[in-house]
């Protein structure tokens, strides 16, 4: 049943995402993403929220599958990031929070990079 959970709440989540970032893109323009920075940013305080939420028994366990993985997770996958990194702040300190944030960060540019050049060699634009 969690399965169906996620999957649904995935599908809002980008659906969500998708009209959010055509109105942030239609309201400020192409020059900045902010339709992405405005979702990451969201779906991080959301994820905060909810997971505070679900672990404190206000909303039920089956809001974590369907609120924090489906549709936060469609939403932005920063928000799984952001959590994941302040938990490792608090519970490890600052080395490998660092190492989590600059390494996804820098292998994360480095990649969709190679990405681009492999997809470019394959014969795309």
């Amino acid at each position: 049943m969690s399965l169906l959970y996620v999957a649904i709440g995935g599908a809002l989540g980008a659906s969500a995402r998708y009209l959010v970032s055509g109105w942030m893109g239609a309201w400020f323009g192409p020059d900045f993403p902010w339709g992405t920075f405005f979702a990451n940013v969201s779906g991080s305080f959301l994820i905060g929220l909810v997971l505070v939420l679900v672990d404190g028994g206000v909303l039920p366990a089956g809001g974590r599958p369907f609120l924090a993985v489906g549709i936060l997770g469609g939403y932005t996958t920063f928000s799984s990031f952001s959590y994941e990194s302040l938990g490792l702040l608090t519970d490890t300190g600052l080395l490998l929070t660092l190492l989590n944030t600059l390494g996804q960060l820098i292998l994360g540019l480095v990649f969709v990079y190679f990405g681009v050049v492999v997809g470019r060699l394959i014969g795309g634009a």
